[in-house]
């Protein structure tokens, strides 16, 4: 939202995400117009994913990534980024909390904050790119230097002009 906010244009085309692209429209008086792609695990939960989850897990807070419908985010408890999420259910209030993300961070959930308990907002919440990677897979990667992906310099000095303004906005 503060990237945006710091932008002077009144429009802006958001990606890559539309869910979240939706929920930062709710938090700006600016036109945000949404690229139409998503993520595969945030857009899969559903209301009824939320409401079967609150009725297995009753005493449970419901906290999920902005990047799902908004309809699920309706029916949240709080709204945070992935570090946000870990942040909350650690030090927040609450000792039970249903997540709205990649199952993922329940194994980190569960080391950094043993106390409390996590359950999935969904069994089918599992990213199969994201489990494509692994630390032998990321060990070889650095020790050869590839896959190497090159960019042209035109698009890449503007690639690095976005990125540095977006960092300097924090």
């Amino acid at each position: 939202m503060q990237v945006v906010e710091s932008l002077a244009e009144e429009r802006v085309i958001f990606i890559p995400d539309r869910n979240l692209a939706r929920y930062v429209a709710r938090f700006t008086k600016k036109e945000i117009l949404p690229w139409e792609g998503y993520c595969i695990v945030h857009d899969r939960f559903t209301p009824a994913d939320v409401r079967a989850a609150r009725k297995r897990h009753p005493e449970a807070k419901v906290i999920v990534h902005p990047e799902c419908r908004p309809e699920v985010i309706d029916l949240a408890d709080g709204v945070f980024s992935t570090s946000g999420i870990i942040r909350h259910a650690c030090a927040g209030p609450g000792r039970e909390f249903i997540i709205g993300t990649e199952v993922g961070i329940l194994h980190r959930l569960g080391k950094d904050c043993p106390e409390k308990r996590c359950f999935p907002l969904s069994g089918k919440a599992v990213c199969v790119n994201m489990k494509k990677t692994d630390l032998r897979k990321v060990r070889d990667a650095l020790d050869r230097m590839e896959p190497r992906v090159t960019v042209p310099e035109e698009i890449a000095g503007r690639a690095r002009k976005a990125i540095d303004r977006m960092l300097a906005v924090r």
